[in-house]
């Protein structure tokens, strides 16, 4: 199969939200993602649409109506349905987030090492689960962070390891910076 067309990143991503209040509460209050501008949905203006910045120019948007409240019934994982939005952090900020969500009472996973990367995992108000994800390692000069994840994963299929690990990350930067 060939490729039809080509992809340049996420846009953004648009979240049915309950009240504008929850959601400016938590995507601005406890992301820190400022509220960039509103507008009615275009496709049904008795709906609200909220503009979030994540941090690179990218937006989060979330649909409100001050008619809904926040609904924390258990969402399920079926084929489909969003599991998880990740939002990359530096180091820095996953160390303190932990202390942070605690602080405004928002229960968490901790700090999961994943090999390349560390996660720290809670819940939006409205029960979609979020994920702080912050790289351990910087790719060389010239070099993404997905180029070395692709050498790192041929490394550790050769090495017959569950998932990538530091050894792999370690030598697949060197391997780059040599094939330079």
């Amino acid at each position: 199969m060939s490729v039809l067309l080509q992809t340049q990143g996420i846009h953004h991503i648009t979240l049915n939200g309950a009240d504008r209040k929850t959601s400016i509460d938590f995507w601005q209050d406890i992301l820190g993602m400022k509220l960039i501008f509103e507008q009615p949905n275009l496709d049904d203006l008795s709906i609200n649409h909220l503009y979030f910045d994540c941090g690179d120019g990218r937006t989060i948007t979330v649909f409100t109506n001050e008619s809904r409240k926040p609904d924390l019934i258990k969402k399920d994982n079926y084929q489909g349905i969003v599991h998880h939005i990740a939002f990359w952090v530096s180091q820095s900020v996953i160390r303190i987030a932990q202390e942070k969500l605690q602080e405004n009472k928002i229960n968490n996973s901790g700090i999961k090492d994943r090999g390349f990367m560390d996660s720290l995992y809670f819940k939006e108000p409205l029960g979609l689960l979020i994920e702080l994800a912050s790289y351990k390692f910087d790719p060389p000069f010239g070099y993404t962070h997905g180029q070395v994840l692709e050498k790192a994963h041929s490394l550790r299929v050769k090495r017959g390891a569950n998932n990538i690990e530091d050894i792999d990350i370690a030598s697949a930067i060197k391997r780059l910076v040599w094939e330079r």
